[in-house]
């Protein structure tokens, strides 16, 4: 009786999420239509409007606590973020203090879960012919496929041309810093000279440098000095993943009160040419989705519904705040549980997120290009390949680094002659583009690492066909 009880149960709960699903979908609809029914037709009652704008994220918030998922409560809080600051900016703009707590929680993870997975995932098997195989394979995948970005980035910009006839604004006094890199600099940029001050600074490949020498270094010492410290390491990442489900049943408020901010202090009536851009990258983004990364996961043999399934929720947190951050340890958590080894993980992801900003790339040679058309300046397929390679390099070892972009942006127009104002128009829609780019970012970080290690043959029906071998005495075949 008691298993009929709880099949009867479990039945529903599944019908009602089914139908509170549908009502939010109709919800939602609804509110779309009364919305462009009252720009572009007969104007509504703005209660009227509201009423059913919230009576559709409450639905779909009653379908949340049925659904129990923490990626639930995240578009939950998106929606309920955007419509507030859509009501009622005046008190969505000082919400930004609830993200800056989720993303200062988030930050305080990341160099010594990076250091601990790094140390631990190279110094427990000391083989480090593996640890140079893994990294040429990564480091060769990565410059692959952020060449497709930049492709497709240029091919968007100079179709859609969005930046052609936009009003750049006044120059004003009040610059960003605008930075040339040099060859030297972007060398000696990989390189910590103090740890500290690498954490201090957020200096996501330094650290990884630092953790990768040090890992190497363990590695060598003989197996009694070695085992206290790999133990160490090891309790450290463990202790660090815990932390991180911690942090997370914060996120739903973090990246709600995020979406608000950005929505209350930027608003919905922005300029056409900035509309233009924002969609360029989002379909461009789309097209790397579906012409890039999806072909690889095909080639890779990747189970595609399993894959989906672990990155829904880091991408959506990476989407809603912003963050590459904000989405390391989860996407790192749940890689390693689709089965992929934590050495594997540990090596690939950090260091895809300095080399392997596919959506960054993406974006900045989209927005380049954008200042060259809003200036009137007509640049040559070989100036926009010279611009696209100088990107490629200065964009290294920055996802950390809030408004990372611009800052780059701001430097590499500076250098090639281009003038900087019109960066400065998109600092009104930064926010919205940089969820986009990030979402990818993640997205094909965590694709590069499970397709490394079905290429170390640790993935998948490779894997298994190892550990059976290993299984066998002797080493040999079963049969």
């Amino acid at each position: 009786m008691g298993r009929v009880g709880g099949a009867r149960d479990r039945g529903v709960r599944a019908a009602m999420k089914t139908r509170l699903l549908w009502l939010t979908a109709g919800a939602l609809t609804l509110s779309a239509v009364l919305s462009l029914a009252n720009h572009y037709a007969t104007p509504l009652p703005v209660h009227l409007l509201r009423v059913v704008r919230w009576t559709a994220i409450f639905i779909f918030a009653l379908f949340g606590l049925y659904k129990r998922s923490l990626t639930t409560w995240i578009f939950v809080a998106m929606l309920a973020g955007a419509a507030l600051g859509h009501d009622w900016p005046q008190v969505a703009v000082n919400l930004r203090v609830i993200s800056m707590i989720f993303l200062r929680l988030i930050k305080t993870i990341i160099a010594p879960l990076i250091f601990a997975t790094l140390v631990s995932g190279i110094a427990a098997h000391s083989d480090l012919k593996k640890v140079g195989r893994m990294g040429i394979k990564a480091i060769v995948y990565f410059e692959g496929v952020t060449t497709l970005a930049l492709v497709i980035g240029l091919l968007a910009i100079n179709l859609s041309r969005a930046g052609v006839g936009a009003k750049i604004p006044a120059a004003s006094g009040a610059t960003l810093p605008a930075q040339k890199f040099s060859a030297t600099d972007t060398i000696l940029h990989i390189f910590p000279e103090n740890l500290a001050k690498s954490v201090a600074e957020a200096q996501v490949l330094q650290v990884v440098v630092f953790s990768i020498l040090f890992g190497i270094a363990l590695a060598m010492v003989r197996e009694d000095r070695r085992r206290p410290l790999l133990s160490l390491t090891e309790s450290l990442a463990e202790t660090m993943f815990k932390f991180t489900n911690l942090v997370m049943y914060f996120a739903p408020f973090g990246v709600g009160a995020a979406i608000a901010y950005t929505v209350g202090s930027t608003g919905m009536g922005i300029l056409l040419n900035l509309a233009k851009l924002l969609v360029t990258l989002y379909v461009a983004l789309l097209a790397f989705v579906f012409g890039v990364l999806l072909p690889v996961a095909l080639l890779a043999r990747v189970p595609l519904s399993k894959f989906v399934a672990a990155v829904a929720e880091p991408v959506s947190i990476a989407f809603g705040t912003a963050s590459s951050e904000a989405a390391l340890p989860r996407a790192m958590e749940a890689i390693e549980g689709m089965g992929v080894p934590r050495e594997v993980v540990a090596f690939v992801m950090p260091t895809g997120y300095s080399f392997n900003l596919d959506g960054s790339t993406l974006y900045l040679s989209l927005a380049s290009i954008f200042v060259a058309q809003a200036a009137g300046i007509h640049l040559s397929g070989g100036q926009q390949l010279l611009m696209m390679l100088t990107l490629m390099l200065t964009s290294k070892g920055v996802a950390g680094v809030s408004r990372a972009a611009l800052v780059i942006l701001l430097g590499t127009v500076g250098s090639f002659g281009l003038p900087v104002e019109p960066v400065f128009i998109l600092l009104g829609i930064d926010q919205l583009m940089d969820m986009g780019r990030t979402a990818v970012n993640v997205l094909g970080n965590c694709l590069a690492t499970v397709v490394v290690a079905r290429w170390e043959g640790d993935f998948g029906d490779v894997a298994l066909e190892s550990v059976a071998r290993e299984a066998v005495p002797g080493g040999g075949s079963s049969e």
